[in-house]
């Protein structure tokens, strides 16, 4: 008489499943963030690596390899991995994402980091080639992940905001990250039209950079200017929200917290204003500079403008009963450029 005895298995997923988080990860040009499930997001850091140019040695990533930005020596570069929402970097992206895999399993966890295996789920722009969508997958696997999923930005954006994508509902989404805007009307678990624009908060950068160096003749740092953008940026004049100081600047003199050039801040008028220092195209010296919102305002006007017609095209081409729906729900703004 022959017995069936039952064979114990071995299942990976089930064993790396108890060592590991599933996690999400925005993988973008400007920041990463890294969503854990159960917690929310336990990390936000810029996408920057510092590595030794010969050895290729990571030197630092994130904040701390962000402070280095302009200030390394020649055996040293400060890069950004991604560009455009795309890997311009593989062995430097690959190095990020498992800096951070490590990192949420060392935050109060006892699970082993060595055994950490875990599912992530990575959000790409709409318009990635195939090439690029495989390469951000590679990445993933390379840094430790026994899985990987990529998830269309637009569709994540909505997703996060706790919105069910699945519904017979039209939901327009504008997605302004750091390297791309991506645009899109999504309705019943797909998107119906979308546009994705390598025109984003990088292009912004560089407008005020231009603006600065043409205007006023002074030569300022990626840095300063990504301070500029963020501090007193904005896309519309909101004259309601602005104390009237008499025309005093109150400066805080406090250096900027990613320990780049001294940025003071005040109001004047009904106008927001900011010090900034770098240095003059014609003498070389340092000097400094008071500049206004609205100076800011017309450096970003242009990619403003172009952004704006975009979310326009997308609207033309939309089915006009989703239009209905767009009309009475309204748009999503999210990414950085939402707080301008």
């Amino acid at each position: 008489m022959k017995i069936d005895i039952p064979r114990k298995f071995f299942n990976p997923d089930r064993f790396f499943g108890i060592f590991s988080h599933d996690i999400g990860i925005d993988l973008g040009t400007a920041n990463i963030l890294v969503f854990v499930k159960g917690k929310g997001i336990v990390i936000r850091e810029p996408s920057v690596v510092a590595r030794h140019k010969k050895t290729k040695q990571i030197i630092a990533i994130g904040t701390d390899a962000k402070k280095m930005l302009g200030k390394t020596p020649n055996s040293i570069i400060t890069i950004r991995p991604l560009r455009g929402g795309v890997i311009a970097d593989f062995d430097a992206t690959e190095a990020m994402i498992s800096h951070y895999i490590k990192q949420v399993h060392e935050m109060g966890s006892f699970f082993p980091r060595l055994l950490a295996r875990p599912k992530v789920v990575i959000g790409i722009p709409s318009s990635v080639t195939e090439v690029e969508r495989r390469a951000v997958w590679e990445a993933a696997l390379a840094a430790g992940a026994r899985e990987a999923y990529l998830i269309e930005e637009p569709m994540a954006a909505v997703i996060g905001e706790g919105i069910s994508v699945f519904q017979s509902k039209g939901i327009m989404v504008v997605d302004v990250g750091g390297g791309t805007t991506e645009i899109a009307v999504i309705s019943l678990g797909g998107i119906v039209v979308g546009r994705s624009m390598k025109l984003a908060g990088d292009d912004m950068d560089q407008g005020i950079l231009h603006y600065i160096r043409l205007r006023h003749g002074l030569l300022l740092g990626e840095r300063t200017v990504e301070d500029i953008k963020i501090k007193i940026g904005s896309a519309y004049e909101k004259r309601s929200k602005i104390k009237d100081q008499k025309s005093k600047i109150k400066e805080d003199g406090k250096e900027d917290q990613q320990g780049g050039a001294p940025l003071r801040q005040g109001y004047e008028g009904q106008e927001r204003m900011i010090i900034v220092r770098g240095r003059d195209i014609e003498t070389g010296l340092p000097r400094s500079l008071r500049l206004s919102e609205s100076e800011v305002r017309e450096a970003l006007t242009p990619i403003l403008t172009q952004i704006v017609q975009a979310v326009a095209d997308v609207l033309e081409e939309t089915p006009p009963e989703l239009l209905q729906d767009i009309l009475e729900y309204g748009i999503l703004l999210t990414g950085g450029g939402a707080n301008l």
